[in-house]
């Protein structure tokens, strides 16, 4: 099956000199939920801003479903949805009334019973009389979302959606995502809550200065650069390791206190191989921890190491 957003040699390079984009290539598969990640300035909005035709890539083409999106824009425009990071709504509309104009905009027929249930799937339907500017910050950013959703597009970009937002409401934008998904639609995300990006996605995207420095899935990814760690905490401090564990690699921190092992989540950790080993060499342990790598982990080992 062809991706359902295809970004071949893309770039985007400002009259100043600066270039934001270089030669970015990525193909999103359809129905997946794809993260970008990515520090400031990385390129994650620019990307997004070129795909939805807000900005003119310098360079590359691009296409949403099959159609172009300079040649075909219109096609292509109706296929994608778009929650951007800035909260700017109709201060004065009702919620009601900016949905439905969203919905008009794409030139899709006037449809009371989707806004409706587009609106209680957001838990907005008991503010849809109300005033943009009446509602929260949540609400503000579940309106942003409904908008986007008005014209019932297959792919949605949401650009740092839940950014200001508070943790339950995070949650339930987590739950709105997945269902989004289950119903065939394409999600696009940027973020900087790592821990989003770990929860939902398929695949991940890691951008910095401009360059897409890696796409894997999100799994192989944690399992192909992630670390498992053992701290053994010492019932006495050690000077040194002895020589009879050196083939194990360990380190002594915490003043001799602690005896730490860490290994590729790739390979297996034998703890009771070494605790065994530790025993005959009457090093006796008072407790232990285990930590394997987030991907907020590996996402700063990535940066920090390619800045």
């Amino acid at each position: 099956m062809p991706p359902v957003i295809s970004i071949k040699g893309v770039a985007k390079s400002y009259a100043t000199g600066f270039q934001a984009l270089k030669l970015v290539n990525l193909d999103i598969e359809r129905g997946e939920i794809f993260a970008l990640l990515g520090p400031n300035g990385a390129g994650k909005t620019t990307l997004i801003n070129i795909v939805c035709g807000i900005v003119t890539a310098s360079a590359g083409t691009v296409t949403a479903d099959g159609h172009d999106i300079v040649r075909d824009y219109r096609a292509a425009r109706s296929m994608i949805g778009l929650v951007p990071q800035e909260l700017s709504t109709d201060a004065f509309e009702t919620v009601w009334a900016t949905v439905s104009f969203s919905r008009g905009l794409f030139g899709r027929a006037p449809n009371p019973q989707f806004i409706e249930s587009l609106l209680r799937d957001l838990s907005l339907l008991d503010k849809r009389s109300s005033k943009i500017m009446t509602l929260s910050g949540g609400m503000k950013r579940r309106v942003m979302i409904a908008k986007a959703l008005s014209h019932e597009p297959q792919i949605l970009f949401l650009d740092e959606p839940t950014a200001g937002v508070d943790v339950e409401l995070r949650r339930d934008m987590w739950a709105l995502v997945r269902g989004l998904r289950e119903r065939g639609v394409t999600i696009i995300l940027t973020t900087h809550y790592i821990e989003e990006a770990e929860e939902m996605a398929d695949r991940v995207g890691v951008i910095n200065k401009g360059s897409l420095m890696l796409v894997e899935d999100k799994k192989e990814l944690m399992k192909k650069l992630g670390k498992k760690q053992l701290t053994l905490h010492l019932q006495t401090p050690l000077q040194n390791i002895p020589g009879e564990l050196q083939s194990w690699d360990l380190e002594l921190k915490a003043g001799g206190n602690d005896l730490v092992y860490t290994t590729d989540s790739a390979d297996g950790v034998d703890i009771s191989t070494l605790l065994k080993r530790l025993s005959e060499l009457s090093i006796v342990i008072k407790d232990l921890q285990t930590h394997q790598s987030s991907l907020e982990d590996i996402f700063v080992k990535l940066v920090s190491e390619r800045a």
